[in-house]
């Protein structure tokens, strides 16, 4: 399932100096019917300081929860008996604070909706899983979780404060005035743990859309350029930086319908379809709707990524929408995904150039895009230059405090680390012994420090 030397690294990353408290004394439940993945994701974990448990079914998994406090669950989707998302449902129901994670193999996505629908499930990982990104989402999960108590400690405090303002508002001015200097650090903080949260959100985000591609064949990086495409677009279009940040979103999971598709299909390309085969295909944007509408902050991404296909002369699918009936996202999505496709060969069954590609879009505005936004598009590629401010460096050359100007993926696409990232001595290392494991080289792009 899992090659040995994947495993040694996935775990070393773990272990090496990471030694967050999340981390220290965790309790994690594994539930599988299968004594062989219970007895791989043992040996997986052995060496993180998690205390772990197992169980065989369901039933077994509620006994050791009754009897001993767990932070993290990971459940199998398919078990006799008691199936997983019956069981994540009743740990949701009666142990809401403990994280919860499905594993599935992808063949029913309507189980999976249940289980994050009904279970409450926080992360869902693919059989046979990665290690690296078993223990990366397992890590990301305690991460959430403690900031979670965090931010309720902190609410608890403010609360606590408010109300101490309140019996003492007859007091001297000047501890009135401290009272509210203790508040307003308060808020800060709790500013703070909103920005980590919404950063961990975007993060986990971009670790769905690289489990996203190696699923569904696309090139690595492939949703994060057109993600950040559609965002700069949209921006030059007008729309705001809330608006824009959705449909940034929206880009990442542009093809999670995908993962509902034959595998035959997704190892065509879309002009080697037949009738039949178009048909299924052009279902995607729907499965993704369906599957995004449980998470409230993606509902509005999940309804762009719907209309992605419509057509600017309204014989798009799957409402006919023409012209500005058209969302402005859905027409920015259209130019950004072709532009992709095109590049990388999924439209064509061949890669085309810029200057090509350029060529096919102004054919095709104002019948298959929206032409004002065709010209914005060509405009901002023909000014594209690498920033000033950003420099590409070897890993040997990497700093602590260096911030990442540009998301790092090793050369098979696989997120490491997000742009924005500040460098710690632990990422650096982990890097550097990524290289050696893999026998390759880094470039790593950075903001340059100007001091």
């Amino acid at each position: 399932m899992n090659n040995p030397g994947e495993r040694n690294i996935a775990a070393d990353a773990v272990d090496s100096g990471n030694t967050a408290a999340p981390e220290q004394s965790a309790a994690i439940l594994i539930v599988d019917d299968e004594p062989g993945v219970l007895s791989a994701l043992k040996r997986l974990l052995h060496r993180t300081s998690y205390r772990v448990f197992t169980a065989e079914s369901g039933a077994a998994g509620l006994d050791i929860l009754a009897q001993q406090p767990i932070d993290v669950v990971i459940s199998d989707m398919r078990m006799p008996h008691m199936s997983g998302a019956e069981f994540l449902t009743k740990v949701h129901a009666d142990y809401p604070q403990t994280a919860r994670i499905i594993l599935t193999g992808y063949s029913d996505i309507d189980s999976v909706v249940s289980a994050i629908n009904e279970g409450g499930v926080h992360h869902y990982l693919q059989k046979p899983w990665h290690d690296q990104e078993l223990l990366l989402t397992l890590r990301r999960a305690l991460e959430q979780q403690e900031l979670r108590r965090e931010t309720a400690r902190l609410l608890e405090l403010t609360r606590v404060q408010n109300e101490q303002l309140k019996a003492f508002n007859t007091t001297l001015e000047a501890e009135v005035l401290a009272r509210t200097g203790e508040i307003k650090q308060t808020v800060l903080f709790l500013e703070r743990a909103e920005f980590d949260l919404k950063s961990s959100f975007t993060a986990m985000l971009k670790v769905c859309a690289n489990m996203i591609e190696m699923r569904c064949g696309a090139l690595g990086g492939q949703s994060a350029r057109v993600a950040e495409l559609a965002k700069q677009l949209a921006l030059d279009a007008g729309m705001s930086e809330f608006e824009a940040q959705e449909l940034f979103f929206a880009g990442l999971l542009l093809g999670i319908g995908k993962l509902a598709l034959p595998d035959a299909l997704l190892q065509k390309s879309i002009d080697q379809f037949t009738p039949a085969e178009a048909q299924l295909y052009y279902q995607h944007p729907l499965h993704a709707e369906m599957t995004l509408m449980p998470v409230a902050n993606l509902q509005h991404a999940g309804g762009l990524i719907r209309l992605q296909y419509e057509r600017y002369d309204g014989r798009g699918t799957p409402d006919g929408l023409n012209g500005e009936a058209i969302p402005l996202g859905a027409r920015v999505l259209a130019i950004v995904r072709d532009f992709e496709d095109l590049h990388s060969g999924a439209l064509l069954g061949r890669h085309l150039i810029d200057t090509q590609i350029l060529k096919i879009l102004q054919s095709q505005a104002g019948i298959r895009y929206d032409p004002v936004l065709v010209s914005l598009f060509i405009k901002r590629l023909s000014a594209a230059q690498p920033s000033i401010e950003h420099i590409c460096i070897d890993t040997a050359k990497l700093k602590t405090g260096m911030k990442l100007a540009d998301d790092l993926r090793t050369p098979r696409g696989m997120l490491l680390l997000t742009r924005d990232s500040v460098l710690e001595a632990h990422h650096i290392a982990q890097i550097r012994r990524f290289e050696q494991s893999e026998g390759t080289r880094f470039s790593v792009t950075v903001v340059e420090d100007r001091a």
